[in-house]
């Protein structure tokens, strides 16, 4: 049996640009997508914490260090620049290796820099986030 899984996610990142007319769907800073492991054109969920929508896409690379993370084409119309979204990657597994699978998470500050990558789901503190 193989198991669709978790991989790993970027939680909390701040949309930093919107553009309805880009041809594309999420930009995301190159810096950002070697922490949490993801690659050029790999599918994802986007969830928006600010109003709720969830949405799949797959990623563009973006310019390394400059934080972004961009709506793009149709995906622009599920945020606004100041969002906080979740962006997770999955992947699929044996069963047996499921069992013992970690995913990479990594949070984010409200400038997307790195705030911290482990391979742990438990509950997370926030120092000075405002929630």
């Amino acid at each position: 049996m193989q198991r669709v899984m978790f991989k790993s996610k970027l939680h909390r990142a701040r949309i930093t640009q919107a553009d309805l007319y880009y041809e594309g769907s999420l930009t995301i800073d190159e810096d950002l997508m070697d922490a949490a492991d993801l690659i050029a054109y790999e599918k994802v969920s986007v969830v928006n914490i600010n109003n709720g929508e969830r949405f799949e896409t797959y990623v563009i690379p973006g310019v390394r260090g400059k934080r972004e993370i961009c709506l793009n084409g149709a995906a622009a119309r599920k945020g606004q620049v100041g969002d906080e979204v979740i962006i997770i990657s999955y992947t699929t597994m044996p069963d047996d290796e499921a069992r013992a699978y970690q995913p990479t998470v990594v949070l984010v500050d409200e400038k997307n820099d790195v705030l911290s990558r482990s391979n742990s789901v438990e509950a997370y503190t926030y120092v000075g986030r405002k929630n």
